[in-house]
């Protein structure tokens, strides 16, 4: 369904978009799910939950790992090695600490995304927007591969609020020369589709109801 929906919006371009497939609370035959759902990617929200998955004999199918809660500097460690796009980069001590990690063990550069609290939310994390382009070149200074932004609509979930808040996002991204934006889930993707989002971050939209 949510292949079709992509398609259905953005037409020949539906092939630039990635779909990553939230796999927080599901237990590791989720990676296998979402391979055979065709997803691009799995999400997960917690370090230690996503480092149990990533070693777990039921998963059987491997998919590139998208890190998209928030990061504490002291896990980044754990994570090494098993992270392939670190999605919520929103402060210049988590930059310092993944330059130093990666540089530290020879590794390639990692991709990023600079997360911003677009609608300026007190409970969410994410940079201030006037702080992304200082942390864009922090980031790229540090030998980082910055792929683009990433946000997360308004916790009101007016659509009229959040269609503004994924179209800044990408306007932001294209003043910065970068590619990737990093938009919307289950229940506003389809408006992240339509303002330009190339990564799409779903879960219950793909298997079902979250366990608690």
């Amino acid at each position: 369904m949510v292949r079709s929906h992509i398609a259905e919006v953005r037409g020949s371009a539906a092939a630039l978009v990635r779909l990553v497939a939230v796999t927080k609370n599901f237990g590791p035959e989720a990676w296998n799910w979402a391979s055979d759902a065709g997803c691009d990617a799995v999400g997960e929200n917690y370090a230690q939950e996503a480092l149990a998955k990533s070693l777990a004999a039921e998963v059987t199918k491997q998919l590139p790992l998208h890190f998209i809660g928030h990061l504490q500097s002291n896990k980044l460690g754990q994570l090494y090695g098993k992270v392939h796009t670190w999605q919520t980069i929103d402060r210049e001590s988590v930059i310092r600490g993944l330059a130093k990690l990666y540089g530290m063990h020879g590794g390639t550069e990692p991709t990023v995304l600079v997360q911003v609290n677009i609608a300026n939310e007190s409970q969410k994390s994410g940079c201030r927007a006037q702080d992304v382009e200082k942390l864009v070149e922090l980031a790229r200074s540090s030998h980082l591969h910055v792929g683009g932004l990433m946000v997360m609509g308004p916790t009101s979930g007016d659509p009229t609020a959040t269609r503004q808040a994924f179209r800044e996002a990408r306007k932001m991204s294209d003043e910065l020369g970068l590619l990737e934006c990093s938009a919307g889930m289950s229940h506003d993707y389809r408006i992240a589709l339509e303002e330009g989002a190339t990564i799409i971050r779903v879960g219950s939209a793909i298997f079902g109801e979250r366990p608690q």
